[in-house]
C-alpha cells in the first residue's frame, strides 16, 4: 500500500531533485483543506433566484455499454445545483436518459454507439467530458474541436483524459485553466508510470503548472495541484468510494459547480470536499462495503447542510 503523509511530502519536496525544465516554477505550497475552508466558498442563494442564475451546463459522455457513466455523472451535476443540464449522448442512450434523468435535456449524436461531433457551444456555461466515451478516433476530434472552441470551463475525466494521453496536440491544445479528474492509472498514461505515490504526486504539480490546468489526483486525501504550483489535500472521503463511478459523480459534481460560475479553483476543492463528506455519510448509513456510486449523489443534500460540520 502506498501512503504519503503532508509532512513527508514538505520534508521531501524543497530538495527534490527532477530534472525537469519547469522545476522552478513549482512554489511547492501545500495545503490541507477543512470544513471551514469550503464553508466559505459555498454562496448562500438570492430567494428571488430562477433556474437561470445557477448556469446551463453541458455533459458530453456515454457510449454503448457505458451509459451507467453518463447518468451517474449527470445527476450529480444537477444535485450540485446547476440550474440547467444537457447532456449529449451517443443515439443509443436517449431512451436511458430521458426516463433515468426526466431533468436533463438531451442532445442526440449522429452515431449510435458512441460520440463524434457537438452541435453548438455559445449558450452554456461550462463543459464537462469524459465519463463512458470510450477512445474512438471520431470522439477525440470532439475533444479538439471542444478545445479550440468553446471558451467557457471545461472539466476532463475518464477516456476523454485517455485521449489526451494519446496526443500531444490535445495536450497542448488543452484550454488554461481547465480541470483534469484522474485516477492513479489515467494519470500514468498521461504522465508516464511513476515508482511511488511521491514521484506521482511531484509529476502532477508539474503537470498542472508546465500546461496550465488543474489536476485533481484521485485518492485517499485526494490531490488538488493548480497552475501556480500549489496542491491542496482533501480531508473527505473513505475507502468504501473506491467502487465503479464514484469518479463519474465527481465530474457531475464539479461541472455542476463551473456551471453556477465558481472559478476552476473553488469548483475543484468544493466539489472534491462535497464528494468525500457525502460518501462519509453514505458509508455510516450503509458501511463502506456497501456503499455504491449512486449512494454518494443521494446524499449530497446532505453533505450542502451540514454547516456545522464545516465550520467544525
Amino acid at each position: 500500500m502506498e501512503l504519503i503523509s503532508i509532512a513527508q511530502v514538505l520534508e521531501k519536496l524543497p530538495n527534490q531533485e527532477l530534472n525537469s525544465p519547469i522545476r522552478e516554477g513549482i512554489k511547492n505550497a501545500f495545503y490541507s483543506v477543512g470544513g471551514a475552508d469550503i464553508a466559505s466558498l459555498v454562496p448562500e442563494r438570492n430567494r428571488f433566484a430562477h433556474k437561470g442564475n445557477f448556469g446551463h451546463a453541458l455533459l458530453i459522455a456515454g457510449s454503448r455499454g457505458k451509459m451507467g457513466a453518463a447518468v451517474l455523472s449527470a445527476k450529480a451535476c444537477l444535485r450540485s445545483g446547476a440550474g440547467l443540464l444537457s447532456v449529449h449522448i451517443p443515439a443509443c442512450g436517449e431512451i436511458i436518459l430521458q426516463i433515468a434523468i426526466p431533468e436533463a435535456m438531451v442532445e442526440t449524436d449522429k452515431e449510435s454507439d458512441f460520440i463524434s461531433g457537438l452541435n453548438s457551444f455559445s449558450k452554456f456555461n461550462a463543459f464537462g467530458i469524459g465519463p463512458g466515451i470510450g477512445c474512438n478516433e471520431k470522439t477525440s476530434k470532439v475533444l479538439l474541436q471542444l478545445f479550440k472552441t468553446a471558451n467557457q470551463p471545461v472539466i476532463l475525466d475518464a477516456d476523454a483524459i485517455n485521449l489526451i494521453a494519446q496526443s500531444e496536440e490535445l495536450q497542448y491544445l488543452l484550454p488554461a485553466n481547465s480541470i483534469l479528474t484522474p485516477h492513479v492509472g489515467e494519470f500514468d498514461r498521461l504522465a508516464g508510470v511513476s515508482e511511488n505515490a511521491y514521484e506521482r504526486l511531484l509529476k502532477a504539480c508539474q503537470w498542472a503548472v508546465k500546461f496550465k490546468v488543474y489536476i485533481v489526483l484521485k485518492g485517499a486525501n485526494t490531490a488538488i495541484c493548480t497552475p501556480d504550483g500549489g496542491c491542496y489535500f482533501n480531508s473527505t472521503g473513505n475507502p468504501g468510494m473506491a467502487t465503479a463511478g464514484s469518479g463519474d459523480v465527481l465530474t457531475g459534481i464539479i461541472l455542476g459547480l463551473l456551471a453556477q460560475s465558481y472559478s476552476p479553483l473553488n469548483a475543484a476543492l468544493t466539489g472534491v470536499f462535497l464528494h468525500g463528506l457525502a460518501g462519509d455519510i453514505a458509508a455510516g448509513d450503509k458501511s463502506q462495503e456497501s456503499l455504491i456510486a449512486s449512494d454518494i449523489i443521494e446524499n449530497l443534500g446532505l453533505a450542502f447542510k451540514k454547516n456545522s460540520y464545516f465550520c467544525g
